[in-house]
């Protein structure tokens, strides 16, 4: 007899905590909305938030170093060297100039609140509540609440008790701080308002940075200081800052009188309720969107979060990694999408300059966006687009000579230039970025049931790329790609650039396809004409796709990423379903691939394609090589590697999306219902809230043998519904709910949705 599908005993908690201050920037506690963070300490005794901004980016260039490369008039003769056999000619094109790294991502400055004198701390306890972006600490009687506004862009901290005398500054002193920085500060008080300002200039520009925080004591006495204020005798503290990135001098007044008018007449306590009412009508429902329940035991779920981590093969930490990672990528996500380290660095030396990269962990990172309904992550990644295509068109021109758009594997966000060259990652030659970085926009198209003008203009654009591009032919009278690269890999017998990498081939085919489905009808059958005119893929003589669809290119199976199964995922152009052959051959890629320096993205990315490809096995493998890797940082950020070392975001935002692909599936015409749980890791639970391609969103419980499910679909839709027990068609309704219970599990199937309205406990305890 199956066992009843679980109802577990309450809803999982929806924050972390840990028993001590932070010792490590990296284990500090992190805030944001999108466009501020903050990384918290939690320390009493001197109580340190760490201030960011998507927009800080330090300048390193000099005029012209971050143009594309204009080699549009030597690619003819590439093309004839590398089609001839000369399978290492890409080695040289460039324009000479050395390796040039896009502008790096640095942290703004500390805020301070210092006890004086310092004292011995009492019990410390500090919590991060994701259903509403606040970090606490407490110690004592003294309480220090931090978020950062997602209604009125402000960090705020609040902090109560703060002692018989604090002091409060501004401190620009983090990690690897350039020598030359230009530092200036500046403070005047005033009825029991303080602004603090700290103004920095990057060295040799004048480009720089300036952070205003307004303090508001209800009171006591405050007296200036060297560095900033001493307080004495308040009960209540409220710190309103914000930091504005800026060229040439930059005069504070209009940030201070805005500051003031956030914090109004009332006092600190009443403008803290105010601003974190405001900011929680925003985050709090994007938040609990979606959720995930795996049953862990109460007890479980009641430990901090580095004792979980302790214990990766549980439940509890599943359940709390999905709920972090969730949070956090809704929290970096505004201005622009997460980076490679999300919002948040307390060092200026950031591993890979922190900027955004195309070729694997942006999309790795916002996989999840648009299944688990966080919109505010996929209008984040519209807004970086929109932001470059002019430099898109500029890269296309330079070096391809094309019309159209080519998109750059590094970006800093504030531009999107491809100059990035090494012999070894020729990215420059990547044609296969703005295919992969529009994909999330089509996905939304498709589930929410409409086109966008502004992306069928891209797309078209995108098409016009390749129309100018694919002129030459290879075997067969197929159309060659030419010059490819196969992102970061390079094959044996050639060199990085080289000719129909598989990426690039699924990337043109399915550019050029996606266009023409929003195509006039002329228009339209030229682009499928010239999709059809790509050669097929290759399988190697191991019984494996290749990499490379082009004679004489070897795999090299050690490697990170998993370009060649682009197709797989995030493409559903091969699927077990459709095309099994050529799963057959994905999977066989898949197992033949290794994980060379095991980064956490190549794990996770690893883990996607077989879900996708239904492996329950492999998907779980790598699930619990994350797990049992020490990827994670108390804070339930993670790393780029194993040990903690490389603080990287790419872990902690694509563990929720390789769950939820575990668990449900979907595209514009199928359903796949729990196509790869990993075994002894999700035996039985509950997700609530994804969103489908086909309109609907689907709640779904499950236990060994049986599951339940719930679409509510806000539009109609004929489906293939492929569950465990088999497949069959499938006929929904807008507005009309439709349950699908699994043979033999009995009983009506039930709503498995939790009460939205009901997050359970803020933080365990």
């Amino acid at each position: 007899m199956s066992e009843p599908v679980p109802e577990p005993p309450h809803t999982p908690v929806h924050g972390t905590w840990e028993p001590a201050p932070a010792a490590r920037w990296e284990d500090a506690f992190l805030t944001g909305n999108g466009r501020h963070g903050a990384l918290v300490y939690g320390d009493p005794e001197d109580d340190r938030v760490i201030v960011t901004h998507h927009t800080l980016v330090r300048p390193h260039h000099r005029p012209g170093d971050t143009d594309p490369p204009r080699l549009a008039d030597r690619l003819p003769a590439l093309q004839d060297a590398l089609l001839s056999g000369d399978l290492t000619a890409a080695d040289t094109f460039t324009d000479g100039r050395p390796l040039r790294w896009i502008q790096p991502f640095h942290p703004g400055f500390l805020t301070r609140v210092r006890a004086e004198p310092p004292g011995p701390a009492p019990g410390v306890r500090r919590e991060a509540d994701f259903t509403t972006g606040t970090v606490t600490a407490t110690a004592g009687g003294r309480t220090s609440r931090v978020f950062a506004s997602r209604a009125d862009d402000v960090l705020v901290q609040y902090v109560t008790e703060p002692g018989p005398r604090v002091r409060v500054e501004l401190d620009h002193r983090l990690d690897g701080v350039p020598a030359g920085l230009a530092v200036g500060r500046s403070v005047a008080t005033a009825h029991g308002e303080t602004v603090l300002t700290l103004r920095a200039r990057y060295p040799g520009s004048t480009l720089g940075y300036t952070g205003v925080t307004l303090a508001v004591a209800d009171t006591g006495r405050t007296t200036l200081t060297d560095r900033g204020i001493r307080v004495d005798g308040a009960a209540r503290l409220l710190l309103l800052t914000r930091v504005h990135r800026h060229d040439g001098p930059y005069d504070p007044a209009e940030e201070t009188a805005a500051l003031r008018a956030l914090a109004g007449e009332d006092g600190p306590a009443a403008a803290y309720d105010r601003l974190l009412r405001r900011h929680t009508a925003l985050h709090r429902p994007a938040y609990l969107r979606v959720a995930l329940d795996l049953g862990a035991e109460p007890a479980e779920r009641a430990l901090p979060g580095s004792t979980l981590l302790a214990r990766p093969a549980g439940p509890a930490l599943l359940e709390r990694l999905f709920a972090a990672g969730r949070h956090h990528l809704l929290s970096s996500a505004g201005l622009y999408p997460p980076r490679l380290c999300g919002l948040w660095t307390g060092d200026w030396d950031t591993a890979w300059s922190g900027g955004f990269t195309t070729d694997a962990n942006l999309a790795l990172q916002t996989a999840s966006a648009v299944a688990a309904d966080l919109p505010e992550v996929t209008e984040a990644h519209r807004a970086l687009i929109r932001g470059q295509t002019d430099d898109w068109r500029d890269n296309a021109r330079a070096v391809f000579g094309t019309r159209g758009i080519v998109a750059p594997a590094h970006t800093d966000g504030a531009n999107g230039h491809t100059y990035h060259f090494d012999r070894a990652y020729p990215l420059h030659l990547w044609t296969a970025a703005a295919d992969w970085l529009l994909l999330p926009l089509l996905e939304a198209d498709e589930t929410d049931g409409r086109h966008d003008p502004w992306l069928t203009g891209l797309l078209a654009e995108l098409a016009d790329f390749y129309e100018d591009f694919l002129t030459r032919t290879g075997p067969g009278g197929h159309l060659a790609v030419v010059p490819s690269y196969s992102p970061e890999n390079r094959p044996r017998g050639g060199g990085a650039g080289a000719v129909n990498a598989t990426m690039d081939l699924a990337a043109a085919r399915h550019a050029l396809t996606a266009a023409a489905d929003r195509a006039p009808a002329r228009r339209a059958a030229r682009l499928r004409a010239l999709a059809d005119r790509l050669p097929p893929y290759r399988v190697n003589a191991d019984g494996a796709l290749a990499e490379w669809a082009w004679p004489g290119l070897g795999d090299r199976y050690d490697h990170r990423h998993l370009s060649h199964l682009y197709p797989v995922w995030p493409l559903d152009e091969i699927t077990p379903y459709d095309t099994p052959d050529l799963a057959r051959a994905a999977a066989r890629a898949l197992a033949l691939r290794g994980s060379e320096n095991d980064s956490a993205h190549g794990h996770l990315h690893q883990g996607l394609v077989a879900a996708r490809l239904g492996d329950a096995g492999r998907t779980g493998d790598a699930l619990r090589r994350v797990l049992g890797g020490d990827y994670f940082h108390a804070s339930l950020m993670s790393a780029h590697y194993p040990k903690r070392d490389v603080y990287n975001a790419d872990a902690a935002h694509a563990l929720p999306a390789l769950l939820i692909e575990a668990l449900v599936r979907s595209t514009p015409g199928r359903l796949v219902l729990l196509p790869a749980p990993p075994p002894g890791l999700c035996a039985r639970g509950r997700i609530t809230g994804v969103r489908t391609r086909f309109g609907a969103r689907i709640d779904l419980a499950w236990a060994p043998g049986e599951y339940r499910a719930v679409l509510r679909p806000d539009r109609d839709a004929d489906i293939e519904l492929c569950a465990p027990e088999g497949r069959r068609r499938l006929t929904l309704r807008a507005g009309t709910e439709h349950a699908l219970v699994s043979p033999g599990a009995g009983g009506p199937a039930a709503d498995p949705s939790p009460d939205p309205n009901s997050p359970g406990r803020s933080a365990p305890g």
